[in-house]
């Protein structure tokens, strides 16, 4: 007899990853349901989104963080909640505890995480300051004994692997925008590469479809039942210069490669404006996704747990521009 598929609840749905995530849980056959501020609704962008949910068979519920009532009665309908808000609003995940915990009725939480491991990090300023935000969320769920599970995603490859981690001269500038993410301008190189640091640190890459795939996947898994799950497969984790080297022999030519020293980067580091490039600092010169070992107390690596999602290497993901 078939199991009954978890509702899922994604609150965040419309921002980056959180389209990714609805739209993974929808496809996995799970209930999936997401919260949509007025807003959002009256968003030329964000309608887009809506509708392409629905066109999905998701269920649109109207809702808003600041508005407990709508809150308690949208987490009331499902059995997992989901949280993909961005980075700024990441302490008022507190209003979606108080929520949880009101409803009584949810079986596990995954907090908007998404990213490297917040407990295991080297991180400056202003990154060090958001990483602590969100370890407080991870305290304050543990303290209210609601179960969970944290998602350690590691890099995105629509921001980092589509241009070989070339912006602004190697220094990451984000954008959330999908048309520009995604744009035929959005490529790596075939002339010269900026390397952060010596380039040997070890780093995480996967493709966003793949991190919703593994994530909608843990939702109901006893085995990561109050764990973090670490999205580290073995062939998403490369050094910048094997990258570089991988995409070097897909062209055909060498780059001409500039490094930018680790001085430099600290240097160029502004205070509070500057997260990405704190959050590049950590991963690409420090190694903190690849600087400890996966224990089974605290975790499990997706792509052990569950073999049978076919995810897309690093070296497929850069084939499609070659």
């Amino acid at each position: 007899m078939a199991t009954e598929k978890c509702k899922i609840l994604v609150i965040g749905g419309t921002g980056y990853m959180g389209e990714f995530i609805v739209e993974g849980s929808a496809k996995a056959s799970n209930p999936t349901f997401t919260l949509v501020r007025e807003a959002s609704i009256s968003d030329p962008v964000k309608s887009k989104t809506i509708q392409s949910f629905k066109d999905l068979g998701v269920t649109i519920l109207h809702g808003d963080l600041n508005d407990h009532e709508s809150l308690v009665k949208a987490i009331k309908q499902v059995d997992v909640v989901i949280s993909t808000i961005g980075h700024k609003q990441i302490l008022d995940q507190t209003k979606i505890i108080s929520a949880i915990k009101e409803a009584g009725n949810i079986r596990r939480f995954l907090p908007a995480e998404f990213g490297t491991d917040v407990e295991r990090t080297s991180a400056v300023e202003p990154a060090k300051s958001l990483f602590a935000g969100k370890v407080q969320i991870r305290r304050a769920i543990e303290a209210e004994g609601i179960p969970y599970t944290y998602i350690v995603s590691n890099c995105s490859a629509g921001f980092y692997l589509r241009t070989l981690v070339q912006f602004e001269s190697g220094l990451i500038s984000h954008t959330r925008d999908k048309d520009i993410l995604f744009g035929n301008e959005n490529v790596p190189p075939r002339d010269k590469v900026t390397i952060l640091g010596d380039g040997n640190a070890k780093v995480v890459i996967n493709k966003e479809e793949d991190i919703a795939a593994y994530t909608i996947r843990t939702v109901d898994d006893p085995r990561t039942l109050n764990k973090t799950l670490y999205i580290s497969p073995p062939n998403n984790t490369l050094s910048m210069n094997e990258m570089v080297t991988l995409w070097e022999k897909k062209i055909g030519t060498s780059l001409e490669k500039t490094h930018i020293s680790e001085e430099e980067i600290l240097k160029s580091i502004q205070v509070p404006i500057d997260v990405f490039k704190s959050i590049n600092h950590a991963v690409f010169v420090k190694g903190d996704q690849t600087s400890f070992t996966i224990q089974p107390w605290f975790g499990e690596e997706a792509s052990e747990l569950y073999p049978d999602v076919k995810y897309t290497s690093i070296d497929e993901y850069l084939s499609q521009f070659t």
